[in-house]
């Protein structure tokens, strides 16, 4: 059994979105609370209240309605986030990170985490608990939770850009599979992560398989855009420092923080995307192990402002993060090495090349050519966290492509971005000509047998149109 969390959104009248509001409010309290108590016990030289169990006799001699129509367990699940936290950077202190901080700022809304039993799940219904005395809250989901209720363990509540949602916690089972059709754990691909495109693999039987992830760099190029112009119109506007923000300055933060939240759950959604893809691709060749490069020792080095924000917008720690969590659910090995010099080794002799700049592998040794990422998948799926070739990976020569962030505006005609502007010549900012939308189904984007080329597939738009 593996943990699986799905976000929901809530369809909710004025009263109940108020209501829910005010216990995100008082859960913030609680956080504030723990913060001031332990900050009065260190300036009288008193050691700090940090165990969960501590806290929660805090909170019983407090009383009960301390915190409007916040229960009990809400209000624990704030104490153990808070007992978590302060564990986790004296852990990370103790081995040397000296930049780990504890908990030390308070927050207006808290997310609140109700545990199996104490809340009701029917259908698309939900009812949250509440303090005694108070009036049952009942919220409506706008879509099915996609688990059956005997496996959900936990919702949590929260708020994101102004809208709330719930994540919904289950214990989803591994995947079983026919005999002979389960994944051997003998048959290892290798997978490589990049920006533009998030993974590349290689497998064992010469085939590949690279995901494209160009629309996740559009929605991240046209969304900065977006904010610079954003903070332009409004600089001369903000409040000074001690001043209070006026009625249209506050409308302005509150659609950034919607903005910006909307932005995240596209980019959360295309990784997915391109994770379920990778994972799909290796169950159907009956992949038991992904050897995974780690790219993350390149987050510690600062090579420039463009660079480091090109990093930072890639999300590498949570797009490996989906691909472990949804390889370990089919039943695949997920193993990370080092991928430092992967790109820049000729896979077929061996030796060591400059890097090329584009996608085109060249070896000027023995004439080898081929895709710059499979090329890295390729020696990286011969290599063992140690380091030595443990598996013969030939070069793929049937390479599968596929396209994540099929939902992100503008990938076809029928999703334009209205961020773009309109094509008027050589204006800078066009999108170009006119493209088909992509094929249903997540067929490849590479011209096959079985699927026409370029010009033929704008023949066929072009006459529809």
């Amino acid at each position: 059994m593996v943990l699986r969390t799905a976000r929901v959104g809530l369809r909710l009248t004025p009263a109940q979105r108020k209501r829910c509001f005010g216990l995100l409010v008082s859960a913030g309290d609680v956080w504030a609370c723990v913060l001031d108590m332990n900050r009065w016990r260190r300036q009288r030289g008193l050691p700090a209240v940090v165990s969960y169990q501590a806290l929660c006799r805090e909170l019983s001699a407090a009383g009960p309605g301390t915190f409007g129509e916040l229960d009990a367990q809400g209000a624990r699940s704030v104490l153990r986030r808070y007992s978590d936290a302060w564990f986790a950077a004296a852990k990370n202190r103790k081995s040397g990170d000296v930049s780990a901080r504890f908990p030390r700022r308070k927050r207006r809304l808290m997310p609140v985490r109700y545990y199996h039993g104490t809340f009701t799940l029917d259908g698309q219904r939900l009812r949250l608990p509440v303090s005694r005395g108070c009036a049952p809250l009942w919220v409506r989901l706008d879509r099915e939770v996609p688990y059956p209720v005997e496996q959900v363990r936990s919702v949590t509540l929260l708020n994101e850009g102004g809208r709330l949602f719930v994540e919904v916690t289950a214990e989803v089972p591994i995947a079983t599979y026919a005999p002979g059709t389960e994944p051997d754990r003998d048959r290892v691909a290798g997978v490589d992560p990049g920006v533009i495109h998030p993974f590349a693999a290689s497998g064992p039987d010469g085939e590949g398989l690279v995901v494209s992830g160009r629309a996740i760099r559009a929605e991240t190029h046209l969304h900065l855009k977006d904010t610079k112009h954003r903070r332009r119109t409004m600089a001369t506007r903000a409040p000074k420092p001690g001043q209070v923000g006026s009625r249209r300055w506050r409308k302005y933060r509150a659609r950034q923080r919607k903005l910006e939240a909307r932005h995240k759950r596209r980019v959360k959604q295309a990784q997915h995307e391109a994770a379920k893809t990778v994972v799909d691709w290796a169950v159907q060749r009956r992949i038991g192990t992904l050897v995974v490069g780690d790219p993350r020792g390149v987050l510690e080095i600062k090579a420039g402002r463009l660079h480091n924000k090109r990093i930072n917008d890639w999300r590498v720690d949570y797009l490996l993060r989906c691909l472990k969590d949804k390889a370990e659910q089919a039943g695949i090995r997920v193993v990370l090495v080092d991928e430092r010099g992967t790109s820049s080794t000729c896979p077929a002799c061996g030796r060591r090349v400059p890097k090329p700049t584009g996608r085109r592998f060249t070896c000027m040794r023995c004439g080898f050519t081929g895709h710059r990422d499979l090329v890295g998948g390729a020696n990286i799926a011969r290599r063992a966290p140690g380091g030595t070739i443990t598996t013969t990976n030939k070069f793929p020569v049937v390479i599968t492509h596929r396209r994540a962030g099929r939902h992100l505006p503008g990938t076809g005609p029928a999703r334009r971005d209205p961020r773009r502007r309109p094509h008027h010549g050589a204006i800078a900012g066009s999108v170009g000509r006119p493209r088909p939308a992509p094929p249903p189904g997540g067929e490849s984007l590479a011209p096959g047998e079985d699927q026409p080329t370029r010009s033929h597939r704008d023949e066929r738009w072009l006459t529809r149109h």
